[in-house]
């Protein structure tokens, strides 16, 4: 075990919670990159001690340096640390945290890992295994150019959020809300009867029907916290301490998606271009480590000087905003990565802000 920041973190507000106010003392954070340090740094502004974990190759990784403890997993590949279900279980009973939390859907829709946590005594945040089993989670971040998120409670659905998203090779590259207000798929509506609880990212099919479901902290969560104002890391560790009983009003979701309540937002994806396996170096500071323009907000996991290794995700960061329409909303995180300097790494810098200039044109680059 390594250590790594100790000590609780203040909010963006000046403010902090007083250690397990949120119902949760520790948590394991499973995942690594930029959504990991996007989850610890989250987890300590709320008074949560983190614990992260880490493969050999990623020993002095800015996860780990953020958290307050980390936990060597085991080899570089995922399957054998980041992935490996009994060393993560492992690990979160060696570290004595009271929780885990994780991060990609990869772990937060296994259902075997949920399964295990739960018998080593711990709380899972995230749905329980047999709703898992049962329904899905589906391990990846959905693919579908329409979607919504949510967060799924006995009561139904809340801060639920239309989005669009603009994909390249399969991932979101570029995700915002939208003003076309459908009706919900019956399916996203029956997830809190059938137990869900927690986040939930949903990807709708061209005839309105869900395409799959995600649990776990997709990138797009960003634009769930930056339309509502919101921590996605405090509502899920809420929700997992909530009691999971079924709803007293079986089939009945209250909240309903009218009157836009939400504040447009849009969040985009910068990644490496670099050969699948290829590693680099990061020279430059990214936005996240570098101050972002007016009301953007950055996570990335690299901070100049370190390495981007091949054998994983090429994401380098996440930048999202909120602002009276989706164009301004755009037109704000496009002023984040205008200008980067030279980062050390090639990525697709130019095809998300090309996206975003469609954005700010009143343009939807999805087609619809």
């Amino acid at each position: 075990m390594t250590g790594g920041r100790t000590g609780v973190v203040a909010g963006l507000d000046g403010g902090g919670q007083v250690m397990g106010e949120i119902g949760v003392e520790s948590v394991l954070v499973a995942g690594r990159g930029p959504a990991a340090c996007a989850v610890i740094t989250a987890c300590q502004r709320l008074g949560v001690k983190t614990v992260s974990v880490h493969s050999a190759t990623e020993r002095g990784a800015r996860h780990v340096r953020l958290a307050d403890e980390s936990v060597l997993l085991g080899p570089a590949p995922a399957e054998e640390s980041y992935l490996a279900v009994d060393r993560l279980v492992e690990a979160a009973q060696r570290s004595g945290v009271s929780a885990v939390l994780p991060v990609p859907p990869a772990l937060a829709g296994n259902a075997r890992l949920a399964q295990e946590v739960h018998r080593a005594g711990l709380t899972w945040v995230g749905p329980d295994a047999e709703v898992l089993d049962r329904i899905g989670g589906d391990g990846v971040e959905p693919a579908s150019e329409r979607g919504l998120l949510a967060l799924v409670t006995a009561a139904g659905l809340e801060h639920v959020t239309p989005v669009r998203r603009d994909r390249a090779a399969g991932i979101a590259r570029v995700t915002w809300t939208t003003d076309d207000v459908d009706p919900l798929p019956a399916a996203a509506q029956r997830l809190a009867a059938v137990g869900w609880r927690g986040l939930a990212t949903v990807g709708v099919d061209p005839d309105g029907e869900l395409a799959e479901v995600a649990a776990g902290f997709p990138l797009d969560m960003a634009v769930l916290e930056r339309a509502h104002g919101v921590d996605a890391v405090e509502l899920a560790l809420r929700s997992a301490v909530r009691p999971r009983g079924r709803s007293a009003r079986r089939g009945r979701v209250e909240p309903v998606v009218q009157g836009k309540p939400w504040q447009p937002a849009v969040a985009v994806q910068l990644r490496s271009t670099l050969p699948p396996g290829r590693g680099g170096v990061v020279r430059g500071p990214l936005p996240g480590i570098r101050p972002t323009t007016g009301g953007a907000v950055a996570f990335t996991g690299y901070e100049p000087g370190d390495r981007l290794d091949g054998w994983y995700d090429a994401l380098l960061v996440v930048v999202s905003a909120a602002g009276p329409d989706v164009a301004s909303a755009a037109a704000e995180v496009m002023a984040s990565l205008a200008h980067l300097p030279e980062t050390g790494v090639p990525h697709d810098g130019p095809a998300v802000c090309a996206v975003l200039e469609q954005l700010v044109a009143g343009q939807d680059p999805a087609g619809a």
